[in-house]
């Protein structure tokens, strides 16, 4: 199982909307993550810098920030998404793979 972290961008003063819509997050794609093999799936908010960073376990060679081949449900998330936080032309967030540099079981 590999373990994927990134950093996306959240507007200024949205993290609220942003915990309310997740505290919501569609049974259909919660079920669709799970689907393509990602678990133990956590995000976590920097008040000060406004930066959403998030850690995810993979058991496949993709992650939930795949921009190839997107399904109507996780592009509707996105465009539901956009309006509160740094998005690219697609809606998909500004996602910023991180390099792991230390791991302990």
């Amino acid at each position: 199982m590999k373990r994927f972290a990134f950093k996306m961008i959240l507007k200024k003063g949205c993290e609220e909307e942003y915990a309310k819509r997740h505290a919501a997050i569609w049974p259909e794609l919660k079920q669709m993550i799970k689907d393509q093999g990602v678990s133990d799936y956590s995000i976590f908010w920097d008040k000060e810098t406004n930066l959403l960073f998030a850690v995810q376990k993979c058991d496949k060679d993709t992650n939930s920030q795949d921009t190839t081949n997107v399904d109507p449900i996780t592009q509707k998330w996105w465009d539901m998404m956009a309006d509160i936080m740094e998005v690219n032309p697609d809606n998909s967030p500004v996602s910023i793979p991180l390099k792991e540099l230390f791991h302990m079981d």
